[in-house]
């Protein structure tokens, strides 16, 4: 099992400390404190050292830990700050001949959230190299350019990353705004023509299947729980193994790439492997390739916060 951490060459990011359910980090310029779960050690730094260096610290509502409102509350600011600013993240594949800057927004929601989840970084990283690498191949042979489907897709990042590679990216979320958010960042990065879609994830993937429709690549990185624009319902346990199946069936056969990741506290590298190996490799032998996302803080302490699973054919 892997365990993937964004380099320290990303200047616009810093996992300042971690401890007592708190992550104390740094986007750009902004420093915030927020909660943390899974941060079970104590603090490297006092609170007092916190509080001197944060701009803004997010309060959990009463909801906070229920089912549905997890993440609800409010944020308390200490020092003057934007509401929105930017942060810069640079592509590499791995033997750095190729490189690409984006762009993303950043702003306080009432969910926690600011727009990025920066352990993702490899993930980013990922698709930017295999859709670079699906593109050269597809240029040699005279083909259409890859085409890479973003499903449960946020604001965005993992878009960016593939579109920077030069792919037809379509990209699809539940939430409108989000989307709106994901096309700011979009025009930011200097890129453009993103195939964007507001609608339910699980129901366009078995519309694409029915059609028979395929992408060279295809990203997920779907919630625990959720809902569709009309109201569907989305539960992880319950629905991810029909995804998967949808997401098999529009998969090119070969030449192709798929990164799923998983928040899900109950879910492992294993689990999602095994899951992913009984659904894929079925006719054929692909490469697969697990590990959980983390961030380092700056005292050394390693906060594991995703698993992912990455298949290539």
């Amino acid at each position: 099992m892997n365990i993937d951490i964004p380099n320290r060459s990303w200047t616009d990011y810093e996992l300042i400390d971690s401890g007592n359910f708190e992550k104390l980090e740094r986007f750009g310029s902004v420093i915030m404190a927020r909660p943390e779960p899974k941060a079970l050690w104590d603090k490297s730094l006092s609170e007092r050292e916190w509080q001197k260096m944060i701009h803004t610290k997010f309060a959990p509502g009463a909801g906070f830990a229920k089912a549905g409102k997890e993440d609800s509350g409010t944020w308390q600011r200490f020092k003057k700050m934007n509401d929105q600013w930017y942060i810069n993240y640079a592509l590499k594949t791995p033997s750095s001949e190729q490189q690409a800057q984006i762009k993303l927004r950043l702003g306080l929601t009432s969910f926690k959230h600011v727009g990025v989840f920066p352990e993702q970084a490899s993930n980013w990283d990922y698709i930017y190299t295999k859709t670079s690498e699906l593109l050269q191949k597809s240029r040699a042979e005279g083909l259409p350019r890859p085409k890479v489907l973003n499903l449960f897709a946020y604001t965005g990042a993992a878009s960016l990353a593939a579109k920077a590679a030069g792919a037809d990216v379509t990209h699809l979320d539940s939430v409108r705004q989000v989307v709106t958010w994901a096309r700011g960042n979009m025009e930011k990065s200097s890129l453009e023509n993103i195939r964007w879609i507001v609608e339910d994830a699980l129901k366009f993937a078995r519309r694409e299947s029915k059609r028979g429709n395929q992408y060279q690549g295809i990203i997920l990185d779907p919630p625990a729980y959720g809902h569709g624009p009309d109201g569907e319902k989305w539960k992880l346990d319950e629905c991810l193994n029909e995804m998967l199946k949808c997401v098999a069936s529009i998969l090119a056969p070969k030449d192709s790439f798929m990164v799923l990741n998983l928040y899900s506290n109950g879910f492992s590298p294993v689990l999602g492997e095994t899951l992913v190996r009984q659904i894929f490799c079925q006719n054929d032998n692909p490469i697969l390739d697990s590990g959980e996302l983390a961030l380092q803080d700056s005292y050394g302490k390693v906060l594991p916060l995703s698993v992912y699973i990455r298949l290539k054919r």
